[in-house]
């Protein structure tokens, strides 16, 4: 199943999707032990399919396990930040400059059209918040890509903890006039064409976010 497929098939799925996006919007908070026989109370479905369910987070990297402790939801850190902001920089950047190359102009043209919907949404707003999948700027620049091995790390390994750290510790008040701004100097020069232009600004639009994240992480740890 797609990480984006949101339509659940199997009780495991459906598990596995919930728990996610309560982990993922801070539900279930950063450091929280995952109890089984909890969860499978909650969810209604046996231990076995919970304990698939968290064997599938761990692979998305949100749930980690430890010896004599269990699972545990990943802890937002600094140095986990910096780290996961390192190979997103250099990721999403060769897919902004692929994106330039392999997008039809089809696809440039629905781009663009996200984000004249999203200008509507943060026009006046405090916050700038984006569902996961179709919808999401940085998902369609992946995808335009067209390389499916980078598609692949970016959206099975890391998309749901970038988004963990995004929800949680997100764009909020003078970053969303600045980040809207970027999206559209990233989107302008895939419409040019332009992969190099592309890939220079994606890379230094993730360093600006990952400095307002790290930001408010700080503050919220200090």
């Amino acid at each position: 199943m797609s990480p984006f497929d949101e339509t659940p098939v199997t009780s495991s799925d459906k598990t596995f999707i919930g728990l996610r996006a309560d982990i993922v919007e801070g539900h279930i908070p950063p450091g929280s032990k995952l109890s089984e026989t909890e969860l499978s109370t909650k969810w209604g479905v046996s231990r076995a399919v919970v304990r698939e369910a968290i064997n599938r987070l761990e692979t998305v990297s949100l749930v980690e396990r430890k010896p004599n402790v269990g699972a545990k939801v990943v802890r937002l850190s600094q140095q986990g930040l910096v780290q996961l902001y390192q190979v997103r920089e250099a990721l999403e950047g060769m897919a902004a400059r692929l994106a330039a190359a392999h997008m039809s102009d089809e696809e440039v043209e629905d781009l663009n059209a996200l984000l004249a919907s999203h200008f509507e949404e943060v026009r006046g707003s405090a916050s700038y918040y984006q569902e996961a999948g179709d919808v999401d700027f940085h998902y369609r620049i992946v995808l335009g890509s067209h390389n499916q091995a980078l598609i692949s790390m970016l959206t099975n390994n890391i998309y749901h903890l970038v988004r963990m750290y995004r929800v949680q510790l997100g764009m909020a008040g003078p970053r969303v006039s600045t980040a809207f701004s970027e999206h559209q100097q990233i989107v302008q020069a895939i419409s040019n064409r332009d992969g190099e232009l592309a890939e220079l600004l994606m890379r230094r639009h993730i360093l600006y976010s990952k400095n307002n994240i790290e930001t408010k992480l700080n503050t919220a740890t200090g």
